[in-house]
């Protein structure tokens, strides 16, 4: 959430952010100055009153206890006790609309970021090259139903489009990545290992963002809980409302879950295989930290996700998305995408971002830099670690060769268990 003193003292700031974002909502700034100068005048107003009311009950007081007629000024204070409470009514109703206003307002992208939309990301770095496999390359559904691993069909009957359904090999392999990820994370990179709730109520998905703006792209069951859409959301809002110490900080935390998106507006993009789907796992890393460690923590976040492709053999670019691609909550977001062979193309397999304190300030995730000081708010940040159809795609594609087998990255076969996946099923 946008702090309204920044909006209340630097409005064109503000709006030139949002403008950067390629945003609607700068009207809504307008908006929100009204509203809060509307709010201070009449908390001013009521400070007024309260003070007359005060000096009118003294005054009473003094009558009653001279044994002299007060009813005229009791009359006089009934009448100020309505109007304040009137005015405590009125300034509830701004203050509930200026609320709403604001957590329609996305975060305000760092000066770094290029500007610009979807196409116009920067390449920071690159690692690996592209398989040369010297054959034509399958994509990873038609390596799935010769290897049986991956059974789209059956997943759309019982689910629906967008809901596969990993058999033998392939679920093992699912588990396989999850547990190589998670056992990187906290044995290697210190982060601590939560198996959080899959389901989050509505101040949850408030408090990292996912709501108002995406909730056309969440499920939400009839008790009003909503499946998650990435472990960031419940990990992050384990701590709404602490007031951490400093010496805590940074918090690290690595969560797998399953992941469930509506994908609203998607229709028709990356609908074969498993490029875009419903359902999916997904290990996630989130870490609270002091402000001033904001950046250097985004780089360590960063070197951590990269780890994994890196352990797995996997050739992959990381770049910095333009102001007017990130996303709601995000000041500042790498993308990391990995080359698939048998796509022919880059896919995203991690955002990882910086929320500053945007996050903290919905979820009230606060900090005490020192003993006794005004707590302050943290700075929340979090990447995928990996999401594993992504993954799983050129693991497949990549590694193949040209009698249908898929050779496994030596990093990952402790975990499998086999060395290569044969046709048919058959390690």
């Amino acid at each position: 959430m946008i702090n309204i003193k920044l909006i209340r003292e630097s409005p064109d700031t503000v709006r030139a952010a949002l403008q950067r974002r390629d945003s609607d909502l700068t009207a809504s700034v307008d908006k929100i100055l009204a509203l809060d100068e509307s709010r201070r005048e009449i908390l001013a107003n009521v400070e007024k009153l309260k003070a007359e009311r005060n000096r009118s009950s003294e005054e009473v007081a003094r009558l009653k206890k001279a044994k002299e007629d007060a009813s005229s000024l009791l009359s006089e204070l009934r009448d100020l006790s309505t109007k304040i409470k009137e005015m405590d009514q009125e300034v509830r109703g701004i203050e509930s609309d200026l609320k709403s206003l604001v957590l329609q307002i996305p975060n305000l992208p760092l000066e770094n970021l290029p500007d610009g939309g979807a196409d116009d990301f920067k390449i920071k770095k690159t690692w690996g090259e592209p398989a040369e496999l010297g054959f034509e390359a399958k994509p990873h559904w038609e390596l799935g139903e010769s290897l049986r691993i991956l059974d789209l069909p059956r997943g759309a009957t019982v689910s629906g489009s967008g809901f596969p359904v990993f058999v033998g090999l392939g679920a093992r392999l699912s588990r396989a990545l999850v547990n190589m990820m998670l056992e990187l994370h906290t044995r290697d990179h210190g982060y601590l290992e939560i198996a959080p709730p899959y389901l989050v109520n509505e101040d949850s998905a408030l408090g990292t963002g996912q709501l108002p703006d995406l909730e056309e792209n969440m499920y939400v069951t009839r008790d009003g809980l909503y499946l998650v859409p990435t472990a960031e959301v419940p990990v992050t809002n384990l701590h709404r409302n602490d007031i951490l110490d400093v010496e805590d900080l940074p918090r690290t935390f690595v969560a797998y879950t399953p992941c469930f998106r509506r994908e609203a507006g998607a229709h028709g993009a990356d609908t074969r295989g498993i490029i875009r789907v419903h359902q999916f796992d997904k290990v996630e890393l989130v870490r609270l930290c002091r402000p001033e460690d904001s950046l250097s923590e985004f780089e360590i976040l960063l070197g951590h996700a990269e780890s994994v492709l890196q352990q797995l053999e996997l050739p992959y670019r990381v770049i910095q998305l333009a102001a007017g691609d990130i996303g709601f909550a995000s000041a500042m977001t790498y993308d990391i995408e990995v080359w698939a062979a048998g796509v022919g193309k880059w896919l995203e397999v991690s955002s990882v971002s910086t929320f500053t304190d945007f996050q903290a300030r919905r979820a009230n995730i606060r900090y005490r830099p020192e003993q006794h000081a005004k707590p302050d708010f943290v700075h929340t940040l979090n990447g995928s670690a990996l999401a594993l159809p992504r993954t799983i795609i050129p693991l497949l594609e990549n590694n193949q060769r040209q009698d249908g087998s898929i050779d496994i990255p030596p990093r990952l076969v402790p975990y499998l268990g086999a060395e290569k996946l044969m046709p048919h099923g058959t390690a």
